[in-house]
């Protein structure tokens, strides 16, 4: 038997391993979003400066391990049995769950999400005891009251202060800079540098280094005691200091983004390491107490509770280097950290997220208060705040703007700092991720980069992530009491399962994840052009997205006629997923043609309409697929008749009819070869007349024998949507044959 407890302390670290990589790829978000956001430095010195922080962080971990060993659950209430059966579940739901999140590009705690693994699953085992009659007494008596509450009131105060107070500094930071901060740093500067880098100092002496293993027990004493002596002394040497640099021309913003980073890094490795790898080193302590008591699976883990884990320190140096090797290579932390970026940034854009009713109710609820508050302001004093507002009108392209500017990214580190530090100091449990993010949405609302146009977006935004920190606590707590009973009765059997089960959802999730970055890269690189500015280069983009958008409704389009015929719904729901994503690129098109037509040279101005009206006649097309498309899927998945043999076989007529139009049309705006349009447009009559002759043949087959009224409302609206898509099509090349022979025409 003991050796099935040292199998399951080898899988304990290869998860280790594991979620030290998914746990960094979601943590990333907290110490490189401000410096990513506002691009003080380039991203692979923002990247250096990030590992080395990582690496000290990990090197100076005290390496303690209390929440694992006894924080949550009492450890005399189980057996090693019973705490190996914890310790995996909690590992493979962290593991699991981290991934999901990654997946979806959401942050969120990595604490909470080891916290409630555990409380999930000493729960639900403790349960399981008393049921059984294993155990007597209360459930209470298996969990530690204390710690759980602290946690969850942590969560809530975290949200609420780091949102108000970033808004709150943000609001005074910029109305004291403004946008054109280059021109009041010489007045502010040196007491801002001061008190931001005084901060960060605080917040590395008190949350990254204090706990470290090399500080003595004298020194923490007097770092105690001396708190506000040392925050003096610094804000004196810093202010002077930044004076200094300032009078050089050091920009002192990016100093502080700089240290900053390199801060949150370090105490990030050198706290949350733990949690990463503390599970597995408490079982491996358990391990130990074990075969110290004549290794008996059922003696009571009380020894556990009174002994003191610490990490080795090669162990500390191992997961250093992983967390480093991660943030280089990770894919997800970059979407990851994209979420946080977009959600902040000042300039309009694409929105990650759809609006929902809670979102417009608090964007109105706000205005009205906003609307209040001016009516109470006197009109000098709202236009005085409203100048300190105005942005320079500076020319650049979109994609090369920073999300946000430097002092919005200082004032994020200095407070997530300052917040994270005073937490710490009070041994208030404080989730890092909930800091960093709830601050960066409270400076970007104070910097109103959430306006009239996107404000309803950013917030459901926020809701979506708050919603998913919350969900994380309550999945952990459920996965982990389900994997733990599951363990419980199916005992080995159940291990050896839930390890191929794990390999297999990893694997798919990295391998889906691959497949949508590299989609999503060549949708970016091609339907994401906004550099345009004449009309040759309007006609080549012009080119490349119509045959991009031929090419999809081409495919989506015999997709669904033999799927239809096939009657396959789950190839048809594919459809509709693919149908979706057409749809969503169409529309990106639409938002940037603002941008677009403010690119614009003079000489060119006049293509502005060919290119409106190009993308209202690709989104003809797309609606013309997207009804064609929707109304096969509900038609199958509501049961109803299935087409007769004829029918199918007319509109397959009809497919490769249009697949050999599309083909040549794709193939003639790849390669910007128009000699074959008025061949093509000259087809327009027969393709119309093929489909007007289906609709004559399904009326005759209603007078006689077709007996299915949903049956023909389906058949009859593909026609016509295919009618429409084709009319569609024909138009958008005579406009572009018309645009193309006028532009090259010679002057």
């Amino acid at each position: 038997m003991e050796q099935i407890y040292i199998v399951m302390l080898v899988a304990l670290a290869i998860l280790a391993s594991v979620d030290l990589m998914v746990g960094v790829a979601n943590d990333a978000v907290n110490f490189l979003n401000s410096g990513i956001g506002s691009k003080a430095v380039s991203f692979k010195t923002l990247m250096i400066v990030a590992s080395i922080g990582i690496a000290l962080g990990a090197l100076f971990s005290s390496g303690m391990m209390e929440i694992a060993r006894s924080g949550i659950f009492t450890p005399s209430m189980f057996t090693f049995n019973d705490v190996m059966i914890i310790f995996l579940a909690v590992m493979v739901t962290d593991v699991l769950l981290l991934d999901i999140f990654n997946s979806l590009g959401l942050p969120t705690s990595t604490t909470v999400s080891i916290v409630f693994s555990l409380l999930g699953g000493a729960v639900c085992l403790g349960t399981y005891k008393l049921v059984s009659g294993d155990a007597d007494g209360s459930l209470l008596q298996f969990i530690n009251q204390e710690k759980a509450t602290e946690i969850i009131t942590s969560i809530l105060l975290s949200v609420v202060l780091s949102f108000s107070i970033g808004g709150f500094v943000q609001y005074i930071s910029r109305i004291l800079f403004s946008f054109e901060y280059e021109k009041k740093v010489k007045y502010f500067g040196a007491i801002f540098g001061g008190i931001g880098i005084t901060a960060i100092t605080f917040f590395i002496l008190f949350k990254g280094l204090k706990s470290s293993s090399f500080m003595t027990k004298d020194l923490k004493e007097f770092m105690t005691d001396h708190q506000l002596m040392i925050i003096a002394v610094s804000f004196v040497f810093w202010t002077i200091l930044s004076q200094v640099l300032i009078t050089l021309k050091v920009n002192i913003f990016k100093i502080i983004i700089i240290i900053g980073t390199f801060a949150l890094a370090l105490a990030f490795a050198g706290n949350d390491l733990v949690n990463f790898i503390g599970v597995p080193m408490a079982a491996l302590e358990s391990y130990h107490i074990y075969v110290a008591n004549g290794s008996d699976a059922n003696m009571m883990m009380g020894a556990l509770a009174s002994s003191e884990i610490k990490a080795n320190f090669w162990l500390l140096l191992l997961g250093g280097l992983i967390m480093v090797y991660t943030i280089w290579t990770s894919k997800k932390a970059k979407d990851v950290i994209a979420t946080g970026v977009d959600l902040s940034r000042q300039s309009e854009g694409t929105e990650k997220f759809d609006a929902n009713n809670l979102s417009r109710v608090v964007v109105r609820g706000v205005m009205y208060v906003g609307q209040g508050l001016n009516y109470v302001l006197p009109k000098t004093i709202q236009l005085n705040i409203d100048k300190r507002f105005e942005k320079p009108n500076v020319k650049i392209n979109k994609n090369d703007a920073p999300a946000f500017d430097m002092v919005r990214a200082s004032v994020n580190l200095m407070v997530a700092s300052i917040l994270i530090a005073i937490g710490t100091s009070l041994k208030l449990p404080l989730s890092t991720t909930y800091v960093t993010f709830m601050v960066a949405m409270g400076t970007s609302f104070a910097d109103r980069a959430w306006d009239r146009e996107s404000a309803v977006f950013r917030v459901a935004g926020v809701i979506n992530v708050i919603g998913g920190w919350f969900i994380t606590a309550f999945a952990a707590f459920l996965t982990a009491g389900l994997i733990t009973i599951v363990l419980q009765f199916g005992k080995v059997f159940a291990f050896f399962a839930l390890m191929i089960l794990v390999t297999i959802l990893m694997y798919k999730s990295a391998r889906n994840h691959s497949k949508k970055s590299k989609e999503k890269e060549e949708d970016e690189t091609q339907l994401n052009k906004e550099d345009i500015v004449t009309i040759q280069e309007i006609i080549s983009e012009s080119s490349s997205q119509i045959a991009r958008v031929i090419k999809k409704t081409n495919g989506l389009y015999s997709d669904v006629v033999d799927n239809l015929g096939l009657q396959d719904l789950a190839k048809l729901k594919e459809n509709k997923k693919k149908l979706k994503k057409l749809e969503k690129e169409v529309d990106e098109l639409k938002n940037n043609v603002y941008y677009f037509i403010k690119n614009l040279d003079e000489t060119s101005v006049e293509a502005s309409k060919f290119y409106i009206l190009i993308l209202g006649y690709l989104q003809d097309m797309v609606q013309s697929i997207g009804y064609i498309t929707s109304n096969s899927y509900s038609h199958i998945n509501n049961n109803h008749k299935s087409l007769k043999f004829n029918q199918v076989r007319d509109l397959k007529s009809i497919d490769i009819d249009l697949k050999n139009l599309f083909e040549r049309l794709e193939i003639s705006f790849s390669k910007e070869d128009f000699t074959s349009l008025d061949a093509i447009l000259n087809e327009k009559n027969t393709l119309l007349d093929a489909i007007s002759l289906l609709i004559q043949k399904q009326i005759a087959r209603i007078r006689t024998t077709e007996n299915s009224p949903k049956n023909s409302k389906l058949y009859f609206g593909l026609l016509l949507e295919t009618n429409d898509l084709v009319k569609a099509t024909m138009n958008l090349l005579e406009l572009f044959k018309e645009f193309n022979e006028h532009a090259n025409k010679p002057k």
